[in-house]
């Protein structure tokens, strides 16, 4: 009998302390949440610091692209002065033309006026030559008739002679002026076409500032856009590591719940067996070999009912399951496959880029279920992933991310608790997408901008 009594609180000390061992287990299980929390709070402000430092070289970059555009305006200025002194050089040179056209009419009637004095000079040369010269003058003042005469010659013979020096020195004027008036009209024109080439090179070392400057400010809104862009994937990040923060302080409440709950039903149990074990020991010290015999066929029918319930539970579940249209089958490793169809695109690069899943395409109405246990951090339509489900997982105290994306439409929320092979969606071709199917991807840790914690899902579910 003492021996029977032993074994029963031995019994009941093991079932105590499978109990009791239970709360440790969730215990650590909230340790590693708390310590993947903490891990995505660093994760979000060093995501937030480098929105700033972008943001301070988009600042920067905008900064310079308004001196360059100044600069660019002021050289555009100059380069509009320089066009209204070239056209002003420009008229001057077409007007030094029409002088020198004018200045040929000239010319041309002083070179006909000395070509006539040079007949005239040469007639009185030959006329000095064929007389001796000064002879004719002798002759005609010798020839006078009287003195009223001779007065009256000598007065001829002086004005001749003068006439004949004013010949020469007009002839020599003439011959200056001419040349002078080429020379000056010449001179002009040489510094006027000298001053408009000043002009051009200014102007063509104007033109090239400019378009240094335009190719500096297409650079800077290059870069700008850039970082732009880079700043948007920055804040999609943020907000994942937010939604993802979001549902770890939601699995940890969960835990903290399920540790309520497994501490309520410890002592529960704690309570009930040593009652237990009091009227079974007050029971077996008067009816010891009745009361073995009677707990015997008790835990037999105890043992049976078990069964009972577990086989009830299991048509349930399976009947359950069974309601699930067109869903996979539930598979019994860490994930489950996310969607029937067929593999059509694979992890690695792609178009140029990383392609950071794996893509199964279907037809017609497609569920998308959960890979595993987890909770909602982001349920929102993107402008690459379309429709798309981002649920966070903690297995073994690892946290891991899935991406379901291109969905028709989604049915779950953020913050919501689903179960391995829940529906979360429906398959679809919304996003960047070319033709109906679903972008899965796995993540070991946080999603990022990057994709850097992306793993080959084909490496952790059998499809």
């Amino acid at each position: 009998m003492k021996k029977n009594i032993i074994a029963m609180n031995a019994s009941i000390m093991i079932g105590l302390g499978s109990i009791l061992a239970a709360p440790s287990v969730y215990a650590e299980s909230i340790s590693n949440l708390e310590k993947q929390k903490e891990s995505i709070q660093e994760k979000r402000s060093g995501v937030e610091s480098n929105i700033s430092e972008t943001e301070k070289k988009i600042d920067n970059l905008q900064d310079k692209q308004m001196t360059a555009e100044d600069q660019i305006a002021a050289i555009e200025a100059k380069i509009a002065e320089s066009a209204k002194k070239i056209d002003a050089k420009n008229a001057e040179i077409t007007q030094t033309k029409k002088e020198i056209e004018a200045l040929k009419e000239e010319i041309k009637i002083l070179k006909e006026r000395i070509a006539k004095r040079n007949e005239v000079l040469k007639e009185r040369a030959l006329s000095f030559q064929e007389t001796g010269g000064d002879v004719n003058y002798l002759e005609v003042l010798f020839g006078s008739s009287s003195f009223g005469d001779l007065v009256d010659r000598v007065g001829a013979v002086a004005t001749i002679a003068e006439a004949d020096r004013d010949i020469l020195k007009q002839h020599e004027l003439d011959k200056k002026d001419l040349e002078e008036k080429q020379k000056a009209v010449e001179t002009k024109l040489a510094s006027l076409e000298v001053a408009k080439a000043e002009l051009l090179e200014i102007q063509k070392q104007q033109k090239q500032q400019k378009q240094e400057k335009d190719a500096l400010v297409k650079k800077l809104k290059q870069q700008t856009e850039k970082h732009e862009h880079e700043k948007m994937g920055l804040e999609e990040e943020k907000a994942n590591l937010a939604a993802q923060e979001k549902a770890i302080k939601s699995a940890i409440s969960l835990e903290h719940q399920r540790l309520a709950e497994l501490e309520a039903a410890r002592k529960k149990a704690a309570a009930e067996a040593k009652k237990r074990a009091e009227q079974e020991a007050a029971q077996a010290a008067a009816q010891a070999a009745s009361q073995a015999s009677q707990a015997t066929e008790t835990k037999k029918q105890s043992t049976s009912s078990g069964y009972s319930a577990k086989s009830n539970s299991s048509s349930s579940s399976s009947q359950s399951s069974s309601n699930v249209s067109q869903a996979p089958a539930v598979s019994s490793g860490t994930f489950t496959r996310p969607s029937a169809g067929y593999v059509s695109s694979t992890m690695g690069e792609r178009w140029n880029k990383q392609h950071a899943g794996i893509d199964i395409a279907a037809s017609g109405t497609v569920p998308v279920v959960a890979a595993a246990d987890g909770v909602v951090s982001r349920s929102y339509f993107s402008s690459s992933y379309g429709n798309v489900v981002f649920v966070t997982h903690s297995i073994g105290g690892q946290q891991w991310t899935t991406v379901y994306a291109h969905l028709s439409s989604r049915q779950v929320g953020e913050g919501a608790v689903v179960a391995k092979g829940q529906q979360v969606g429906i398959m679809g071709n919304t996003g960047h997408s070319f033709g109906q199917h679903l972008h899965f991807e796995l993540h070991k840790g946080p999603w990022n901008y990057s994709k850097s914690n992306a793993v080959n899902p084909l490496n952790y579910i059998n499809i």
